[in-house]
């Protein structure tokens, strides 16, 4: 979350500018009067510009009142707690789902399931859960909060409460940790339709024996270091890059180029292969929509109609820009992404009917 730093007022602003010609005669000289409106405008235009990412959610205020599952247990959002000692908090050692709920179902739940499930069977994580278990946990929280359809959630796994504040997975000896937030959220229509800013930054996603890209981990520095840096670019969010300098994916969603009515995206090797990523795909070739999974640079990416993001959030979001560099003729929108949303919601609608 992005926060302001301190509010600036035109007085403050006034008298600073002037007390700084005073004590500097070689100061460039600007109207005090002039400056002094604009610069807290400016920074307001700043600040706002950098609120926007993929998961803005429209303001809901029953949220300020939802109920969270902390281990079997119903709290509410202000008592809802875990240890200082849990590897979650003190190591992100642990593994999270994100999930949405429509029409009183979780849309694509099983295949959700198999990579939590795989994820933590290959770090050794008990979840000490069945898929069944889980599926309860979910409803029992929806329905605790009122909630049939436009939820999203996010189910977090850790190993558990050490008794050391310590590295060793051993050290943890409670078992489990599970948390599941749900709350009511449907994406921000503005960003849907005007899009998202990328940067490519030096960050990138590594080789899977330094930290496996495919793990949905709650150790997300190495993404959060790469939205900083397009933060700072002043993008919306990052696009990084793979080992070998091929376009990869971004620090939260999937990344997808259209190029002469061809679909394009990574080869999957370096990034998290999202369930919404793998829906788009099987739905292009079961619709006669040319999809290649490859390598491409930022020189195809720059050159696109049509660019997009793929994630269970905001489903299918564009690109407006790369690097400041306009991404076609319409802010990344286009018939092809038109044609994959509309395909996309008629899956939903099937799925969760």
């Amino acid at each position: 979350m992005h926060l302001p730093g301190p509010q600036l007022t035109t007085s403050h602003v006034r008298a600073k500018i002037v007390a700084a010609q005073v004590t500097n005669p070689y100061t460039l000289r600007f109207d005090p009067d002039t400056l002094a409106e604009f610069l807290p405008k400016a920074a307001t235009m700043q600040d706002d510009a950098h609120r926007k990412t993929t998961h803005d959610a429209e303001e809901d205020t029953r949220n300020r009142d939802i109920q969270i599952y902390v281990n079997g247990t119903l709290k509410h959002r202000s008592e809802a707690m875990v240890s200082v000692y849990d590897s979650g908090f003190m190591l992100g050692d642990g593994m999270w789902e994100g999930m949405r709920l429509y029409n009183g179902t979780w849309a694509f739940f099983d295949e959700h399931m198999d990579r939590l499930f795989d994820s933590c069977k290959a770090v050794s994580l008990d979840i000490a859960m069945t898929r069944a278990d889980i599926h309860d946990a979910l409803q029992m929280t929806a329905k605790a909060n009122g909630m049939t359809t436009d939820a999203h959630c996010r189910l977090m796994v850790t190993r558990g409460v050490k008794v050391k504040p310590f590295q060793h997975p051993s050290l943890s000896r409670t078992g489990p940790t599970v948390v599941i937030i749900i709350e009511h959220s449907k994406p921000a229509e503005k960003v849907q339709a005007k899009g998202i800013r990328l940067a490519t930054v030096p960050q990138v996603r590594g080789l899977p024996m330094s930290q496996d890209a495919k793990y949905n981990s709650h150790s997300k520095l190495n993404c959060v270091i790469a939205c900083l840096q397009a933060e700072q670019a002043g993008a919306d969010e990052a696009l990084m890059l793979d080992p070998h300098g091929f376009v990869n994916t971004t620090n939260a969603c999937n990344f997808f180029i259209v190029r002469k009515g061809a679909v394009w995206t990574s080869t999957g090797d370096y990034c998290m292969n999202g369930v919404t990523r793998q829906k788009v795909i099987d739905l292009c070739r079961a619709n006669d929509i040319p999809v290649f999974e490859r390598n491409f640079s930022l020189v195809d990416a720059y050159g696109a109609d049509e660019a997009f993001l793929t994630g269970t959030f905001g489903a299918q979001t564009p690109v407006a820009e790369i690097d400041g560099k306009p991404i076609g003729k319409n802010g990344g929108h286009g018939p092809v992404l038109d044609r994959i949303r509309t395909l996309y919601k008629a899956l939903i609608a099937d799925a969760t009917a």
